[in-house]
């Protein structure tokens, strides 16, 4: 019996990235998780995609140390003010505070070169363009070039052994449609955390703009988020 073919999956412990890992696993694949720990002020996610890993079955969890606090730039890597309280007309004007600069290249890059050595041809990613996260490197254009540029810059893809594939399944969900399919598929929202401003002992601060999105798709599912028990 043929083993399932193996994917790279970025985990960060988020509702997202959780979705994605039961979505690549449902869909035939071995999954191996890639988490970074980035310098983000909300690193608690790193012990929350630990756990994720682990209760889903990981075939194995890579926590990859890069200090993009050296650049700053960002509300979640820098002495800046995560934005609270917004409106959903505010999340949406212009491009947030809370943008890392050049995050999911380099957390793609870092994918590409696991996935090469694994001879694994699939990368999964949880980005999505609704929702107001107004975030440049989520946008389908991008993840096109990125996927074109991958295939040009391996030894697999020049020599033909594999053909980089990367899968967004999220892309054009709304939060609340995420979560229905996690739901559908098991995933323990308990486990993960969303909040870029989380207290010492890591608790959601239920203001910012991750923890508002994620409020509205669990009310839109007449859902209460477990994770807030």
């Amino acid at each position: 019996m043929a083993a399932n073919p193996k994917a790279v999956v970025l985990l960060s412990g988020g509702l997202d990235s959780t979705s994605t890992l039961a979505i690549a696993q449902h869909e035939g694949f071995e999954a191996h998780a890639l988490t970074f720990r980035y310098g983000q002020r909300h690193a608690v996610e790193i012990e929350a995609a630990q756990k994720i890993a682990a209760r889903m079955g990981a075939a194995q969890h890579i926590v990859v140390p890069i200090d993009l606090r050296l650049f700053g730039g960002s509300a979640l890597t820098a002495d800046l003010a995560v934005p609270k309280d917004r409106s959903l007309d505010e999340m949406g004007d212009g491009i947030p505070i809370t943008y890392v600069p050049a995050r999911n290249t380099i957390f793609l890059s870092f994918a590409l070169a696991w996935a090469e050595v694994l001879q694994a041809q699939d990368i999964y990613l949880g980005v999505n363009v609704l929702d107001y996260s107004g975030y440049p490197d989520c946008r389908p254009e991008y993840i096109e070039a990125f996927e074109k540029m991958a295939n040009l810059a391996t030894k697999a893809g020049v020599e033909g052994a594999l053909r980089l594939r990367i899968h967004t399944p999220l892309i054009r969900l709304t939060k609340a449609e995420i979560i229905r399919r996690g739901w559908e598929l098991g995933v323990d929202y308990s486990l993960t955390i969303s909040c870029y401003d989380p207290s010492p002992n890591g608790k959601a601060c239920r203001r910012c703009d991750a923890c508002l999105l994620r409020q509205k798709g669990f009310a839109e599912n007449q859902l209460v988020d477990p994770s807030l028990d």
